[in-house]
């Protein structure tokens, strides 16, 4: 996914290709459906598939940051998109999880890592990397593959950490905090 709706690959011969496309919007659904080509033609799906749909700006979200995001959840049936099992979109709250904490299905642990602020990524799960044999009662059959749209509103990266002469350092090239940090401790931007 590049800016300008365009979206470059390399084919099986290591080829570069870019594409242009009309609007973000059409950008975005032919990425998802190359998404969901990709785990069709998958023999054995044992990891998670993701597919930037646009990329966002600033940092990418490694282990340890916060971030909070809107999505929707569906089950992969027939080879594509079954019902919507869960979404927060049209609703006030955001998600909120950190990054390494554990307290969301492995899967978004792990797809969920690089995103940047404003990124829109979707995500297909197997079920070993989702809720797994268990289900979810009522939402989730057991054994499901599940499909996210997920899109990160705001980020809250670690910002200091201890350098080898004691001194306090950024651990990342990040601007400086804001001298007035809002309750959560998100930045307002």
């Amino acid at each position: 996914v590049q800016p300008n709706n365009y979206s470059t690959f390399y084919d099986d011969q290591r080829q570069n290709w870019s594409i242009m496309f009309e609007s973000e919007k059409a950008a975005m659904d032919f990425s998802k459906q190359v998404c969901i080509a990709k785990c069709n033609s998958s023999p054995v799906l044992d990891s998670v598939l993701y597919q930037d749909l646009s990329l966002g700006e600033g940092q990418g979200a490694e282990g340890g940051d916060s971030l909070e995001i809107a999505y929707t959840g569906w089950l992969f049936q027939n080879n594509g998109l079954g019902q919507v099992f869960d979404s927060n979109v049209n609703k006030d709250k955001l998600l909120r999880l950190k990054l390494g904490s554990g307290r969301v299905i492995k899967g978004w642990e792990e797809g969920m890592m690089g995103m940047k602020k404003g990124g829109r990524r979707y995500l297909i799960i197997p079920p070993a990397w989702a809720y797994g044999a268990q289900g979810v009662a009522g939402r989730v059959p057991p054994d499901s593959t599940l499909v996210f749209e997920v899109e990160v509103r705001r980020v809250k990266l670690v910002k200091e950490c201890s350098g080898s002469d004691g001194q306090s350092v950024s651990s990342r090239d990040s601007p400086a905090p804001s001298p007035v940090p809002n309750s959560d401790g998100f930045s307002a931007d």
